[in-house]
This record gives C-alpha cells, structure tokens and sequence, in this order.
C-alpha cells in the first residue's frame, strides 16, 4: 500500500515539475511557476523517499 501511495506522489511530482517548469517557459507569472516547482520538487522526493523505504 505504501509503495502505492509512492508511485501516486512520484507521479503528482513529475507532473508538478513538468507544469511548472513548461509555465515559467511561457512567460507566465513566476512566483507561480516556482509554487508549482517547489510542491513538485517536494512530492518527487517524498515519493521517492516512501517507495526506497518500503519493503515488500
């Protein structure tokens, strides 16, 4: 079940960092696009951090 709800943050990281990073290219408002990075950046790292840690 852990790894599970790893794989799901992993997954909402690299989108959060995807989107952010594609919305500070557009253009747009910065302090946005570095929001949306920041929440990435820290869902990939718990979603890592839970599925190394998990044992199966």
């Amino acid at each position: 079940m852990k790894s599970i709800f790893g794989g799901i943050l992993l997954l909402a990281g690299i989108v959060g960092l995807v989107y952010g990073g594609l919305d500070l290219t557009k253009g747009s408002v910065a302090r946005d696009s570095i929001v949306y990075m920041i929440l990435g950046g820290i869902f990939f790292a718990a979603g890592v951090s839970l599925i190394r840690t998990t044992r199966e």
